[in-house]
């Protein structure tokens, strides 16, 4: 871009935008917060009055098409992801949008073609790459740690009511028309990617998904296997009506093993030749700032982008593997 300062608007300033990212766009060099938009007018001004932004809108056309805003974040449900990315695309405004990337694959599919189509660059807003933690598990594997990486097993349960999920005035993530699924669509995008992150693209993957509790429309139980291109297996379980909470991820190579939860705030774990080494980090104010940073950066044409659409819509086409497992007779 020829403008030293990205300039952001916001599309859909609602809770996951009040601390986790939208307080970083001004503590990001070169990158000032000048708009947000709700569909809620009066929301969208109170937003925009507490952290002192200058223009509010109710209209997503107007901030895309406001001269002074030169990239969007879009931070809305999933349901809405696409349309408003390819307005900002054709708009000729790179685009931040918030994961899950997109409703379902294909729709991601479309979002990924049209910023190859107009040239405008598109991220997908995977932040857990960039944070030290994960930054730390992917040095790890890198030099060999453990070897050579054999299998990944993943585990994430919690009961029906959890702190875990973001919470928001409507239940929208219960709701696959909205969100593309239950809260799985939510969740799990974080640790597929980082899986996509760590070990490349995926060459298979399958699973199954269903409803066990009945407690809302969408499925509350998944499993999944992932073969990636180095012959690294990875098996995940997901249950959203468990009785205890569980997060673990164990990363298990030819020399040791790593492991780690995604969500919690746990020390990485790194188990070789019978000793245990603890690596501990500090809990982030804003956990997209460092996203945002290179996302600034890429769209600035000083770093390469952080998180491609094409790795977006791997990681929604891992989902759909697991959940769109045909139902035996």
């Amino acid at each position: 871009m020829n403008h030293q300062t990205i300039q952001w608007g916001i599309i859909g300033c609602g809770n996951v935008t009040e601390v986790k990212s939208g307080p970083a766009f001004g503590k990001v060099p070169h990158s000032k917060l000048v708009a947000v938009m709700r569909r809620n007018a009066e929301k969208a001004a109170d937003y925009a009055q507490r952290h002192q932004i200058e223009k509010w809108y109710s209209d997503a056309s107007a901030l895309i098409n406001d001269p002074d805003v030169n990239a969007i974040y879009i931070a809305t449900p999933p349901s809405s992801h696409e349309a408003y990315t390819i307005e900002a695309l054709q708009a000729g405004k790179p685009v931040y949008v918030e994961k899950p990337m997109a409703i379902n694959a294909q729709s991601a599919g479309r979002m990924r073609d049209a910023a190859k189509e107009t040239g405008v660059k598109l991220s997908v807003a995977h932040y857990r790459r960039e944070q030290p933690l994960f930054l730390k598990i992917k040095s790890l594997i890198n030099e060999g740690a453990i070897g050579e990486v054999r299998l990944v097993n993943l585990q994430f349960f919690q009961p029906h009511h959890s702190n875990v999920i973001a919470q928001t005035e409507e239940p929208w993530r219960l709701d696959p028309a909205v969100s593309g699924g239950g809260l799985f669509h939510d969740l799990a995008p974080h640790q597929l990617d980082l899986m996509r992150y760590f070990f490349g693209r995926p060459k298979q993957a399958s699973g199954l998904s269903f409803n066990a509790a009945q407690l809302y429309s969408a499925d509350d139980t998944v499993s999944g296997q992932v073969l990636f291109s180095n012959n690294i297996l990875f098996n995940g379980v997901w249950c959203f009506t468990a009785s205890e909470k569980r997060d673990h991820c164990e990363i298990i190579g030819t020399e040791g093993s790593i492991r780690f939860s995604v969500f919690e705030q746990q020390p990485v774990v790194l188990l070789k030749s019978g000793t245990e080494r603890h690596f501990e980090f500090e809990p982030l104010q804003h956990v997209q700032q460092r996203m945002i940073q290179k996302v600034v950066e890429y769209f600035l044409g000083t770093s390469p982008n952080p998180c491609s659409a094409d790795e977006g819509v791997d990681v929604m086409r891992m989902i759909e593997a697991f959940t769109s497992s045909s139902k035996m007779g």
